[in-house]
């Protein structure tokens, strides 16, 4: 009963919030934000007015972020951060004291891999967030999150994504060639931040669940891959903590610059993907980002993982990120983001498995995007070992392109139709297995609410 009355609350105050920002009368979702005349004025957004600001483009020149004294184009998934020059996608409104910001994005998905671990299948994604904030006048800051994803209703086996492993659907076999779903509540999170300085502040964050200080931004919150239905099968290596159920995290960030370590559940997901898993605080991770101009954004992290994986209880890990971000503009409202990213795990005897991922999406306008992955693991999880667990390991790759073609349909509502094909290559021992190099595509619709 609890949980359906979470449910009940977080989905009724994204619908109301989207639904009243719709409704308002704004001139234009593409008219820029008019700059203060004082460069100083207007760095923290007054929270008097309950009129909408849609702007994504210009809402960095005039609203900081919840953690520090930056532009909130700055902020991506959990604490993790992106350039400057990227977007911050949603609906803003205010409402009395509070700042309530709504996005949401669904994708309908026709899924076909080929070969003999291959499958085909119809599954619903994507995710629908909300937020409230509330700026103070000392100048500390109060935020509260929300992020549930239609995920569990494809299933506990997830869909086809060959080459991809990770995760259980029953709690006895582990998901291989499977892409499993995310839980209902991908984020439950409040942050509290302090400015020091014009240049500096500490903050901290706490989740159930929610996103330690590692790796890159989550896939689904990249600007170079959220356009694509498809989850990158570096995902356990470079982002898979993004939905931890146990974590809290302490900041300090100084222009630029920030530095900040996080206490986590190590434990991935259950396959109950309805419920809420018990909180644990068992892990650990610390994360150094630098973003040295507006087009660029790096970062390096480590994290000490306690029993990860719910089927090698006994087995801990260790693993290494680092990545670097690029996004520029193009015109008025287009943009080109790439990611590179590396990725390490590390087990208990010693033996380390490498992931890369090259990823890149151009938006030149309101109506087109085309994106792109590359990808490279050693992975000992697509053939079983003796007597179960872990295989042989093997270096595998995988390459998907595609596009999607959107049409403005309201103020605040795209929708688009879209469809992308992948190539992936195994090695000559694993052909038999695979029947060959095997290719994938995914056709889908999406409905996207900014």
């Amino acid at each position: 009963m609890a949980i359906r009355t979470l449910v009940g609350v977080c989905a009724g105050a994204s619908l109301l919030a989207l639904a009243q920002a719709a409704a308002a009368q704004d001139h234009s979702h593409h008219a820029p934000t008019k700059p203060a005349a004082d460069p100083h004025a207007g760095h923290d957004m007054p929270m008097s007015s309950a009129e909408p600001m849609t702007d994504h483009a210009s809402m960095g020149h005039t609203m900081t972020s919840p953690y520090g004294p930056w532009p909130i184009n700055r902020d991506a998934s959990g604490t993790g951060w992106q350039p400057d020059a990227g977007e911050h996608g949603g609906i803003h409104t205010v409402r009395g004291d509070l700042m309530v910001m709504t996005h949401a994005m669904l994708n309908l998905v026709y899924d076909s891999q080929s070969g003999s671990r291959g499958g085909d299948k119809t599954f619903v994604a994507g995710m629908l967030m909300t937020s409230a904030r509330r700026d103070f006048d000392d100048g500390s800051k109060l935020n509260l999150r929300a992020m549930l994803s239609p995920d569990p209703l494809m299933g506990k086996s997830g869909y086809p994504l060959l080459l991809a492993a990770g995760e259980t659907a029953d709690g006895v076999n582990p998901l291989v060639d499977r892409q499993h779903p995310h839980d209902l509540f991908m984020e439950l999170s409040a942050s509290y931040s302090k400015h020091l300085s014009d240049k500096d502040s500490v903050y901290g964050y706490i989740g159930l669940p929610g996103e330690p200080a590692f790796g890159p931004p989550a896939f689904m919150h990249r600007m170079s891959a959220m356009d694509s239905p498809e989850a990158p099968i570096t995902h356990h290596w470079l982002d898979s903590t993004h939905i931890v159920f146990g974590v809290t995290t302490l900041g300090w960030a100084h222009d630029r610059f920030k530095i900040e370590t996080s206490a986590f559940k190590g434990r991935e997901p259950d396959e109950k993907r309805w419920g809420i898993d018990p909180p644990r605080l068992d892990s650990w991770s610390v994360r150094a980002a630098w973003n040295p101009s507006d087009q660029w954004s790096l970062q390096a992290s480590y994290a000490d993982v306690s029993a990860p994986e719910q089927l090698e209880p006994d087995e801990d890990e260790t693993k290494w990120s680092a990545s670097a971000i690029h996004t520029r503009r193009l015109g008025e409202g287009g943009w080109w983001s790439s990611t590179l990213a590396w990725g390490r795990k590390t087990n208990d005897h010693g033996e380390s498995k490498d992931g890369w991922l090259l990823e890149s999406a151009v938006h030149p306008n309101d109506r087109w995007t085309v994106f792109a992955r590359a990808e490279r693991i050693e992975t000992d999880e697509l053939v079983p070992g003796v007597g179960g667990g872990h295989g042989p390991l093997y270096t595998v790759g995988k390459a998907s392109v595609g596009v999607v073609r959107d049409w403005r349909i309201a103020e605040h509502v795209r929708f688009g139709l879209g469809g992308l094909y992948a190539m992936n290559r195994v090695p000559t021992a694993l052909e038999p297995l695979y029947g060959g190099d095997p290719d994938g595509a995914m056709l889908f619709v999406r409905l996207k609410v900014d």
